[in-house]
């Protein structure tokens, strides 16, 4: 019984002390108001893209998003259609597939340029070789959007979450984070709502 009892308060003091520690311990990537800082990524096309190689751009709508995953299908249009609103108005779409090949085949380099072939993606669709940028970032899910800013210091995160918060479908999506987020600074205004829970697969590491 003593030796039951002991366990029993040894078990609670690690748990107390593993959550204090996981209290405090900074999360890691990109917050709200951090200067991201660029990359250089094979594109579909073979050829490495960089955010400083769109010069005329104010900003731009970086999604971590893949083939395989279910979620990322369902916002696949809503991407395209995010691209198609606003790459005009100098916010465009990048796209960043952060998972590892070796553990899902389906998101090779030689799969997404069928997927982007078949979707006629109109944006970078960029491979995270090595898997170096989404940890930068803090991306967890597919997909995962941050909204970037470009200013004189450097492209600022302004939103990092979901696009909508309907996944399933986005006719019934009340809340449209990113579109907001976007039309917020194009107008020179704050950004409404700057952080929400991205929904989706978990990162293939």
């Amino acid at each position: 019984m003593k030796k039951t009892l002991k366990f029993l308060s040894l078990v609670l003091i690690m748990g107390a002390l593993a959550a204090f520690t996981t209290a405090d311990a900074p999360a890691a990537g990109y917050k709200v108001g951090d200067v991201a800082t660029d990359f250089s990524l094979k594109n579909i096309d073979g050829k490495k893209v960089s955010l400083k190689d769109f010069t005329s751009a104010k900003g731009f709508i970086v999604v971590f998003t893949c083939n395989h995953c279910p979620y990322a299908q369902a916002y696949e249009d809503r991407v395209l259609a995010l691209d198609k609103k606003f790459k005009a108005k100098g916010y465009l779409v990048i796209a960043i597939n952060p998972n590892n090949p070796d553990k899902v085949a389906e998101d090779s380099f030689e799969n997404m340029q069928k997927r982007a072939k078949e979707k006629k993606y109109s944006f970078p669709y960029l491979l995270d070789e090595g898997q170096k940028i989404y940890p930068q970032y803090g991306a967890t899910k597919t997909p995962h959007v941050y909204v970037l800013q470009k200013t004189s210091n450097g492209n600022v995160v302004k939103y990092i979450g979901a696009i909508d918060d309907n996944y399933e479908d986005g006719k019934l999506a009340k809340k449209h984070y990113v579109e907001d987020a976007v039309n917020a600074l194009l107008a020179g205004k704050e950004v409404p709502v700057k952080e929400t829970k991205a929904i989706g697969c978990s990162i293939k590491a």
